[in-house]
């Protein structure tokens, strides 16, 4: 996504666990949201920061059978999938506001639209997310704030051919109405979109740009 945006012409700030900064980004926050510390003073920069759009990409899941959950685990997915992204809005919104323009967009996924086995701790995250970004849609439409969700479908990158392998893929497309999966720029390009002032009406929403799967 942040290539994508660069090429765009945006002045594009990146957090991540690591400590390098990756090539092109004006600044680079170190950042590990599996820590309440973390959130926060990323929270607080942001503040300083003030930027116009926020896009909230960090996340992570472990599957496991509902009765097999571990406690812990349940909350730290929720903790980084959602409690960060709200503190983060939260931190970015009076910004915003005072500008009378900005756009937030948050990447769920489409276990946040329908779920599956094993994917409780994960889905109740992103379901979560799409309620917290129509809710703040709703409340600051009228500052200039426009708030979406995308839930992306089987995206091909590395990781996912990795855990599916070939078998896996091909049993994944016989299910999604477009026979393959998307490409990571099909992602970032609706990201970008709805972050820019091209975007003037839509709001509140959870887009699913999954080839059809999620209507299938």
């Amino acid at each position: 996504v942040y290539s994508t945006l660069i090429s765009a012409g945006a002045t594009v700030v990146g957090s991540g666990t690591g400590h390098q900064k990756p090539i092109g980004f004006e600044e680079y926050y170190s950042a590990d949201f599996g820590t309440l510390e973390g959130i926060y003073d990323c929270a607080n920069y942001l503040r300083t920061l003030q930027p116009d759009v926020l896009i909230n990409n960090a996340g992570i899941n472990k599957n496991a059978p509902f009765l097999d959950i571990d406690p812990e685990d349940f909350l730290r997915i929720q903790q980084v999938n959602l409690f960060a992204p709200f503190c983060l809005s939260q931190a970015v919104i009076p910004g915003m506001k005072s500008k009378g323009w900005g756009r937030i967009v948050n990447v769920s996924s489409i276990w946040g639209k329908i779920s599956k086995e094993y994917r409780a701790s994960y889905s109740a995250s992103k379901f979560a997310l799409d309620g917290i970004t129509l809710a703040l849609a709703l409340e600051h439409a009228a500052d200039g704030i426009l708030a979406n969700c995308i839930a992306p479908g089987f995206t091909d990158t590395e990781l996912t051919r990795e855990m599916l392998g070939e078998v896996g893929i091909a049993q994944l497309l016989a299910k999604v109405p477009i026979g393959r999966m998307a490409n990571p720029e099909e992602i970032a390009k609706l990201i970008i979109w709805l972050a820019s002032p091209e975007n003037t009406y839509i709001t509140g929403q959870n887009i699913a740009i999954d080839g059809g799967f999620t209507r299938g």
